[in-house]
């Protein structure tokens, strides 16, 4: 890796971790793509990079796992976090393990990139941010529970108290990854 510009994503979906690593390969960083904990892991064994991007929810864990290994690596290390699940309690958990910042996805590069640059707070952020609309709020919910369930439409329908037909219908409505 090269020095002062190595960076890890750790992002289990494939499309989304390529296309970051395309961008932040045309920044000039030296990218290296981890799926899991146990592909960083091997990663960490060759060197340790001065910069990550950790998804917060990993097919097998929890992204809060590889933020707390990274930091334990090295504790200044620039650790953000990205996320589709947003919520307080992730985002204090996230700082108190070493993340600097916490960023709800849709996020890009130079969304990242500006995180890891700000190593202080921004008291000029506004109190009241843009609402999240009851159909987003919906949809979340709805995945969430999908992600729970295995994707399982019958047991994440019982679970949400909708109707199997329904929930398909709404699910038509959206793409699922």
């Amino acid at each position: 890796m090269t020095p002062d510009r190595s960076l890890v994503i750790v992002e289990d979906d494939a499309t989304f971790a390529r296309t970051l690593k395309r961008s932040f390969d045309k920044r000039g960083y030296d990218v290296v793509v981890c799926e899991d904990k146990d592909a960083l892991l091997r990663a960490l064994e060759t060197a340790v990079p001065d910069y990550a991007v950790v998804d917060l929810k990993l097919g097998s864990g929890s992204g809060l796992e590889c933020v707390k290994l990274l930091s334990g690596r090295d504790a200044s290390m620039r650790i953000v976090v990205l996320t589709g699940f947003a919520s307080i309690a992730t985002a204090v958990e996230a700082i108190k393990l070493g993340a600097c910042h916490y960023l709800a996805k849709p996020a890009n590069t130079d969304d990242i990139e500006a995180a890891f640059g700000r190593a202080e707070g921004d008291i000029s952020v506004p109190l009241t941010s843009r609402p999240t609309s009851i159909k987003n709020l919906e949809w979340e919910r709805i995945h969430e529970t999908l992600v729970e369930t295995g994707f399982n439409i019958s047991e994440t329908a019982r679970r949400l108290g909708l109707h199997r037909r329904t929930l398909a219908r709404k699910l038509e409505k959206r793409v699922v990854k």
